[in-house]
């Protein structure tokens, strides 16, 4: 991983979009820093596209996509992409599963949280939970004291017996039913918002995360960087990003914003 302030300047000038995790990228010990939203209202002055790529549950979510200086984003880990559009006051929602189906598989995550909850002391159902569409979120250190990565682990394998998917956040480990993750819904959100095909123009993106289930798109993406909280992660994520910055969190984006537009 490269100091992104060595970030080439011929880079510099061909990137129109920015994809960035939320959690510990864009936030800071549980807290938003102002230094995040004027970044990102920097982007979008400069022209570039802000597009947050998230863990975080659907009501969240529609906040975010209303409120915040973004262009749109993906939640609960590719479950969906929401899209304010402002000149016709209306929220688009684009689900990758159906609304029967995402019942049927609550029904079916309600079941694996009971075993994950008799079965590893100290974890909790996330306190967002009650906001979600299609996962179970489970926290590990958010709102309790932190467990040992093993038991964050065996978590996980709880998901995986019972055939669902889960991801590790720098908070939470999530599951879900499906064949998608946060890569396949920015292919979508790609194809059907901006009518591109993502595979063409990822030279012009650059997306920043900090934490294991962001590496589809560390490794997917050649302008990846991991804020400096990403070294905690080092010795246990598969693809690492291509730059990391010197400070973490939502300082290290903000960094990673004033580089980028010098």
């Amino acid at each position: 991983m490269k100091p992104f302030a060595q970030f080439p300047r011929n880079y510099k000038k061909n990137i129109r979009y920015v994809l960035t995790d939320i959690d510990d990228t864009l936030s800071i010990k549980g807290r938003i820093p102002s230094a995040s939203f004027t970044a990102m209202a920097q982007l979008q002055k400069a022209g570039i596209r802000v597009i947050p790529i998230t863990g975080r549950p659907a009501g969240w979510c529609d906040h975010m996509a209303r409120m915040w200086p973004v262009d749109g984003l993906v939640g609960e880990n590719g479950a969906f992409y929401f899209r304010y559009d402002e000149s016709n006051k209306k929220m688009i929602r684009r689900y990758y599963k159906t609304e029967k189906q995402r019942s049927n598989d609550r029904k079916k995550l309600e079941k694996i949280k009971q075993e994950i909850l008799q079965k590893v002391p100290g974890c909790r159902v996330s306190a967002d939970q009650a906001y979600r569409e299609a996962d179970l979120a489970i926290d590990f250190c958010e709102d309790v004291p932190s467990i040992p990565m093993e038991d964050v682990e065996n978590i996980v394998r709880c998901f995986k017996r019972a055939g669902a998917q889960a991801k590790i956040s720098s908070i939470h480990v999530n599951g879900w039913f499906g064949d998608y993750d946060k890569l396949t819904m920015t292919h979508l959100f790609f194809k059907e918002v901006f009518r591109s095909d993502l595979d063409k123009i990822k030279e012009h993106v650059v997306f920043t995360g900090d934490s294991p289930n962001d590496v589809p798109m560390f490794d997917y993406f050649p302008h990846s960087v991991g804020v400096a909280n990403i070294v905690r992660f080092k010795k246990t994520i598969d693809h690492k990003p291509a730059w990391v910055t010197e400070n973490e969190g939502g300082y290290g984006f903000a960094e990673m914003v004033k580089t980028l537009l010098s």
